[in-house]
């Protein structure tokens, strides 16, 4: 995610971070590029016969800013809901980590060897959902360092999480039967157990819901009908408006094509929210957050650092 120092009006209108023209400039080369060569024909050898009028032009454009104007919408949809579900598994995270200080506790009068057993366990479970999140990151970015896991997680089951095809939902299977192994021999109240299988089944809603985002795109149909439209249309626009700008009709061309090309642009970025593109989701500084806020809760002496910007970006 871009991380904006300044909304200097100015600045924002110059600035090249965070725009399209990086995607679109190629494209908008060659448009412009056609633009020159019709003007310059037109201009040299009077083909006003062939010119087309701004009739179909005007139509055509309305009709595609609002169809650009609903894929965008869709797009931000997903960026928007994506964006909530993380939200939802930062709040769950910390109620997580205050249930297992509330509710996981040794009866009265355990010894002194079943405490410490108690007081590790409380320790297992949050050290056990940073490793969670840090899993659903990994799997959405499709990549990333295992390795993070490996602080959170006891060497037997780093081997056995080593073969699961679904990490996330391998690690909170295995917290659900801790807490049946805790509710068995007693530092787990009934009830309470049935509060904190809430907890896991809330997590296992929040990564179905990113696998569905992550694993159902907008149509391909849907968008090669609109890269299709958008590119004839400014194409084919130095025909129409020649024979009214003249020779600013590369000008023109340029403006109008470089406003459709990155509204284009906007909808195929936001699409995939969980990517590595400046305008994703900074799920490496959420799942940062959460490890430090949960390695407070379990008394960590040290606590990693909160990711910072890197040239105006955070991933």
């Amino acid at each position: 995610m871009i991380v904006a120092q300044s909304r200097n009006w100015w600045r924002m209108v110059v600035t090249r971070r965070g725009s399209t023209v990086g995607n679109v400039w190629r494209r908008l080369a060659v448009t412009t590029g056609l633009a020159v060569v019709v003007t310059v024909f037109w201009e040299s050898f009077d083909l006003q016969r062939f010119s087309l009028t701004l009739t179909p032009f005007s139509l055509i454009g309305l009709a595609l800013s609002i169809f650009l104007g609903f894929q965008n919408n869709a797009a931000y949809d997903r960026f928007w809901e994506a964006r909530k579900l993380w939200g939802s598994l930062v709040n769950g995270s910390r109620s997580w980590a205050r249930q297992v200080h509330a509710y996981v506790e040794a009866p009265p009068g355990g010894s002194p060897d079943e405490v410490a057993e108690v007081d590790a366990l409380r320790v297992r479970l949050i050290q056990r959902q940073i490793a969670f999140v840090h899993a659903l990151r990994l799997q959405l970015r499709e990549g990333g360092n295992p390795a993070d896991l490996d602080p959170y997680l006891d060497p037997g089951e780093r081997d056995a999480l080593s073969g699961e095809s679904n990490r996330p939902s391998a690690i909170t299977f295995r917290t659900g039967l801790a807490l049946s192994g805790a509710r068995r021999r007693g530092w787990l109240h009934p009830v309470h157990a049935v509060e904190m299988e809430r907890s896991l089944a809330l997590f296992t809603d929040i990564q179905g819901a990113c696998e569905r985002i992550k694993s159902t795109p907008v149509p391909f149909v849907y968008a090669v009908l609109t890269h299709r439209i958008v590119a004839l249309y400014c194409l084919g626009l130095p025909f129409g408006i020649q024979p009214t700008v003249g020779v600013f009709t590369p000008l023109v061309v340029a403006m109008i094509a470089f406003a459709f090309y990155s509204l284009d642009s906007i909808g195929a970025e936001l699409e995939e929210p969980f990517g590595l593109d400046p305008s994703d989701l900074p799920l490496a500084q959420i799942s940062r957050m959460i490890e430090i806020n949960l390695l407070q809760r379990a008394g960590a002496a040290e606590l990693p650092s909160p990711l910072m910007p890197v040239r105006g970006v955070i991933l």
